[in-house]
């Protein structure tokens, strides 16, 4: 288990600074294995799972974070612009996030998982709202409800930042880079929620802090951590369309692998 967890953890550094994405979108559906097979409850399994993902994906995301911006790939200013919504909309992800079932939170993988592994495999570059991003109260309450279905995934924004990035004219390279930035504020926010929210709850795993499972978290960071900068490497040696044909094939893979466990 200790192995398995450990080479995890190296993936999600991996795939942290190839697509910009907190590395959530595999410890998720590989921590609910774990999860599974040690006994936890079905009722708190999917919330253990995400509190925990938040634990790992932040400093790994920093790490990620810092390598672009040493190759000046991230935009500051589209950073700062989202921020302040994302931060409150996590907020309120957890709290639904900590009373939601397991299968609700697994449908919501499933089906944006889906959705954004569609429209980055069509390649529509076309497919723009703009040039810049708005000042409007619009972009706000969008990037609110990326920080709420941030939460309920557990993972660093990336799904949806680079390809809201994407349809305001930014390059996936910078879009990938910039989304980096969002991994570090929104799991240090998901991550004490989690732990608020599961603080009394029953049927936790052994060394659990609230819905955060210690252990796991500990197992999985240092290679998770080791591993981000070869992301990072790699993402800035592919191709545009090689970059976001792999992703669009991440994200399918992974829906598919929560629809599995919803039927299984």
């Amino acid at each position: 288990m200790i192995a398995y967890l450990a080479l995890a953890g190296a993936a999600v550094g991996v795939l942290s600074g190839l697509f910009g994405i907190g590395g959530g979108s595999v410890l998720v559906p590989v921590l609910y294995t774990v999860m599974t097979a040690i006994g936890v409850s079905e009722d708190v399994r999917m919330q253990v799972t995400l509190g925990t993902s938040f634990g790992v994906i932040g400093p790994t995301g920093l790490r990620s974070f810092l390598a672009h911006r040493a190759r000046n790939s991230v935009d500051m200013a589209a950073l700062r612009r989202l921020a302040p919504p994302v931060f409150f909309g996590v907020i309120a992800g957890v709290l639904l996030a900590s009373i939601a079932s397991s299968e609700t939170l697994r449908w919501i993988w499933v089906v944006i998982a889906a959705l954004i592994s569609v429209k980055l495999a069509a390649g529509r570059d076309d497919l723009r709202l703009g040039e810049t991003l708005p000042q409007s109260r619009g972009l706000d309450a969008v990037a609110f409800v990326i920080g709420a279905l941030s939460a309920f995934m557990s993972i660093g924004g990336g799904l949806f930042i680079v390809s809201l990035l994407m349809l305001f004219g930014y390059p996936v390279l910078v879009a990938v880079a910039t989304s980096s930035g969002f991994g570090p504020i929104i799991a240090a926010t998901g991550l004490a929620g989690f732990a608020y929210a599961g603080w009394n709850a029953a049927g936790l795993p052994p060394g659990s802090l609230g819905y955060v499972n210690i252990p796991a978290a500990l197992v999985m960071l240092p290679a998770s951590l080791a591993f981000a900068p070869l992301g990072v490497r790699i993402a800035h040696r592919l191709p545009k369309r090689a970059l976001e044909l792999a992703f669009a094939a991440f994200l399918a893979l992974v829906s598919l692998k929560f629809l599995y466990t919803l039927y299984a």
